[in-house]
């Protein structure tokens, strides 16, 4: 994760933030234009996080609830005014990013299969995001009627040559999405924290909740994909995984979900 040192953070936050930060040096560690990232400089560390108005308030639900089976960070402050602010301590390590990680990719692969397995496996009771399926789907149906079909961050749209041939296989497989397992819902290796190779949690929680271990499968496998130039990994992911638990034609409907946003 990167992180650049700057003067201030440019927004006017609450005094409690104000007066926690005090004097402490900050970082920016933002890698996305819809929200802002910062990292604290203070004891093992915090994130302080600033989005659009109601933008996290999702986030900060599921990342205490992931935290209350110590799987993330605690929440120490969520505030929506202006803005969306949430205040965590630093999960301790690094994530998946990393370059000792990444040199070891077949060890990567496996223990990302191997935790998200065990994620899955987890009893979900009292989760505050009950039916994440239906929000997906209904996503997924608003942008395609948007004509939000996504040829950039996808570049082969995994093979489906037009919106309407994604959007026929999403219709036809989409009633077998269920909302029955704990998903972290964007699986990817920057959203997973190792401290030398060990799991130490989750973080970017706000598509979690109760969903299909589907997604995350999709998402595990590009993630592997993207961050190591190279598809070589996909079948070790799922074979580390169990197969047991997957239905590649199931992967292929969420692909056609993920092509729409």
């Amino acid at each position: 994760m990167k992180k650049t040192l700057t003067d201030k953070i440019p927004f006017e936050l609450p005094f409690e933030v104000k007066r926690f930060i005090g004097n402490s040096q900050i970082y920016d560690s933002s890698s996305s234009p819809e929200a802002r990232v910062y990292f604290i400089d203070k004891d093992e560390g915090y994130f302080l996080k600033l989005s659009k108005k109601g933008t996290l308030k999702r986030e900060a639900e599921m990342t205490g609830y992931f935290h209350s089976k110590g799987l993330g960070a605690e929440v120490l402050f969520y505030l929506s005014g202006e803005n969306d602010l949430l205040l965590t301590e630093r999960i301790r390590g690094e994530d998946c990013t990393h370059a000792d990680y990444l040199s070891d990719p077949a060890r990567l692969c496996d223990t990302i299969a191997e935790r998200l397995r065990a994620l899955h496996e987890l009893d979900f009771s009292g989760c505050p995001v009950k039916d994440r399926i239906s929000e997906y789907l209904a996503l997924a149906e608003k942008n395609y009627l948007s004509g939000d079909y996504d040829t950039s961050f996808f570049p082969d749209s995994f093979g489906y040559a037009s919106a309407e041939q994604a959007y026929g296989k999403l219709c036809k497989g989409k009633s077998e999405l269920k909302s029955n397992t704990l998903i972290h819902g964007d699986y990817c290796l920057p959203n997973i924290i190792l401290d030398n190779w060990r799991f130490s949690g989750f973080i970017d929680l706000g598509a979690a909740g109760v969903g299909d271990r589907h997604i995350d499968l999709f998402w595990g496998a590009w993630t592997l994909s993207f961050n190591l130039k190279t598809d070589k990994y996909r079948d070790r992911f799922y074979d580390a995984y169990g197969r047991d638990k997957i239905n590649t034609d199931l992967i292929d409907v969420v692909a056609s979900a993920e092509v729409f946003g």
